[in-house]
């Protein structure tokens, strides 16, 4: 295993930090590395790096479970604490998640569901793979999110039926399959999240909040009864949003945004209600989970897209885990070692794959546990992301992560692609992006900003695109693409946009709303008209589009005119549109619409539906093939400069 030395800051303080400390960043500051070596980076080698998606360590400390594509699909695997080839646990078609052990060590829960459908199951298989159980098996509800009892005898839950628009919390008899619903949520804008049992078994807590994560909080639920009394009371609007019970039954662990907006982490003492802060930050600060002794908890602090993992204690003393710069977090659950003294956490960069690591708080050292990067695929590879600062139209500070590629000459002539992240309550950040690797060892500029409208920068910020999608956050886009343009590398008549989901919106309304701007675009399962997305999507996002714009009836010409359909016709930009077939959030319907509009009128525009696929591409045939087609339509209407190909070998 590599192993890392690494310092651990003890007794950190967190003196308020936070989006206003952000400097803005000088253009002509940006610069492309030199690399005599770089060359395009073959998708298929991005593409068989393989993907962690969670992972649970066993309460005996022997084995780690993973949700892993070895295969090209996200099935289960363990591999030994110590390190070891992994070895696959179930195998399907399906997409396998949140893997969690019983207390004995000898099963494990999980979610599958069927094509990308989110009709989502929960199965146990026992550790060494020959027992495999469907403990729901239905076609028209979900389950999701097991939490076993400590005794191991029943399962936790939270269950939506299809057509329902809330999550409801519900326990399960694991040796019957009996399962009984806790909680009936009336308000449609109100969902449940499941937080953890109590020692005893007697009382299952839960989050109940909004759709946006403006108002939330923290209930104790009778376990036979369903009586549920909140933890948090408060007045007017706060989240708190809770993760994991001590081991004594205590304290939960949990973040809220009492303090003016922004997530902290804070101790709740059970029986008095009251919280103990933990930080006083304005980043973004998410909770763990307690050490299994109850002395130590953990958590992450994400700051500017840039996440690391801290180690706090009940002394209100806290200290960083120093690992590589990028994203270093949680895994789920169970990262723990049973005696407390080691974490499971994951860790990626811009141009390093997510790897799980060992963390010593003894030694405090780091050992890296799985490699799931091919070996062509080394950070020198790729050019090293850069966080940007600039203004936008109303003087607001955008953040964005940029991607310069190497060896490009700062002569105005290279290509730019704008790439808007989903959500739109999300959040670029400072991940490996098989997308925009692909895109700039090609030699394209990419910039991924996080407009008004994004997580990590407080509830204030998130809510800055009420009523107004598709305008605010669009023209905060638009001026990191200035950005781009006011560096010197980039040519104005060579600028493309892709993005999935509200990327894909975004990217429709981009190229609807500036027309002269953009000279190709690809929309990955993009929403087109937010009435018909009322009508055919998945119930809780209906309720989530609602939360965005308001009442559809009230709002009429709100909803309209954040529609893209109201501009498809100034669509100049020949487009690519990708769609899963049972996509339940946003409905093939959506892209029918769009391309039937474009060929209509005439436009440049192609289409490819991939069967038994959801929202976003599970199987790894789809996603290759989903690239092979991006790269080829930015080849063709947005080549690259001849310099810039030339310097990384050509494509």
């Amino acid at each position: 295993m590599r192993t890392l030395v690494c310092l651990m800051l003890l007794g950190t303080t967190f003196a308020v930090s936070g989006p206003n400390d952000r400097q803005l960043t000088d253009p002509k500051s940006v610069t492309s590395q030199q690399n005599p070596n770089a060359k395009p980076v073959p998708v298929e080698d991005l593409f068989f790096t393989r993907l962690i998606s969670d992972a649970a360590w066993s309460p005996d400390g022997k084995e780690i479970e993973l949700s892993t594509t070895l295969t090209g699909r996200a099935n289960l695997w363990k591999m030994s604490a110590n390190g070891s080839w992994p070895v696959q646990i179930v195998q399907s078609d399906e997409r396998q998640h949140e893997g969690q052990w019983s207390p004995d060590s000898k099963w494990i829960a999980f979610s599958q569901d069927k094509g990308g459908n989110e009709l989502w199951d929960i199965y146990v298989v026992s550790s060494n793979g020959s027992q495999l159980t469907n403990l729901t098996n239905t076609s028209e509800i979900r389950e999701q999110s097991p939490r076993w009892s400590r005794d191991g005898k029943f399962l936790a839950c939270i269950v939506k039926p299809k057509q329902a628009p809330s999550y409801n919390v519900a326990v399960m008899e694991v040796a019957t399959h009996k399962l009984r619903q806790l909680t009936h949520e009336s308000d449609p804008q109100y969902t449940w999240s499941l937080l953890d049992w109590s020692p005893d078994g007697k009382t299952v807590y839960a989050n109940r909040g909004d759709l946006v994560g403006a108002n939330a909080d923290i209930y104790a639920i009778d376990a036979v009864s369903g009586n549920a009394t909140t933890l948090t009371p408060h007045t007017g609007k706060s989240s708190h949003t809770g993760t994991s019970v001590s081991r004594d039954g205590r304290q939960i662990l949990l973040a809220s945004n009492e303090k003016g907006g922004f997530e902290n982490i804070a101790l709740l003492d059970v029986a008095s209600k009251k919280m103990t802060w933990v930080t006083d930050t304005q980043w973004e600060a998410a909770p763990g989970e307690f050490s299994p002794d109850g002395a130590h908890f953990s958590y992450e602090l994400n700051q500017d897209g840039r996440t690391d993992v801290y180690l706090g204690d009940r002394n209100g003393q806290s200290r960083k885990l120093k690992l590589p710069e990028g994203i270093t977090g949680l895994m789920g659950p169970q990262h723990f070692s049973p005696d407390g003294k080691s974490l499971l956490l994951a860790h990626a960069g811009s141009n390093t794959p997510n790897d799980l690591w060992i963390y010593d708080t003894n030694t405090n050292q780091a050992s890296q546990l799985t490699h799931c990067a091919l070996a062509s695929l080394t950070p020198e590879n790729f050019p090293q992301s850069q966080i940007v600062h600039y203004k936008s139209f109303d003087g607001k500070i955008i953040s964005a992560f940029l991607y310069m590629p190497f060896n490009l000459k700062r002569d105005g002539s290279n290509a730019v692609v704008l790439y808007p992240h989903g959500g739109p309550t999300g959040q670029s950040a400072d991940n490996f992006n098989r997308t925009i690797n692909s895109l700039v060892s090609r030699g394209y500029i990419v910039i991924a900003p996080n407009p008004r409208g994004s997580s990590g920068y407080g509830i204030d910020f998130q809510n800055a695109n009420y009523q107004d999608l598709g305008n605010g956050d669009l023209k905060d886009d638009m001026s990191a693409v200035q950005f781009v343009l006011d560096t010197g590398y980039a040519d104005p008549k060579k600028v493309g946009v892709t993005g999935g989901s509200y990327g894909g919106y975004t990217t429709l309304m981009a190229v609807g709303k500036y027309p002269q701007t953009f000279a190709v675009a690809v929309d990955l399962f993009g929403p087109l008209d937010w009435f018909s997305m009322m009508k055919n999507s998945d119930p809780l996002l209906q309720q989530y589009i609602v939360s965005l714009l308001g009442d559809p009836e009230k709002n009429r010409a709100i909803y309209e005119n954040t529609s893209p359909s109201k501009y498809v016709a100034n669509i100049k930009a020949p487009l690519l549109v990708l769609q899963g077939e049972n996509d339940p959030r946003v409905p093939k319907e959506e892209t029918d619409q769009v391309v039937e509009m474009l060929k209509k009128q005439g436009n440049v525009v192609d289409v490819h539906y991939y069967p038994a696929e959801g929202h976003g591409f599970a199987k790894r045939e789809n996603q290759i093939d989903a690239i092979k087609r991006t790269l080829d339509w930015f080849e063709k209407y947005l080549p690259a400069s001849g310099a810039g190909r030339a310097a990384s070998g050509g494509n």
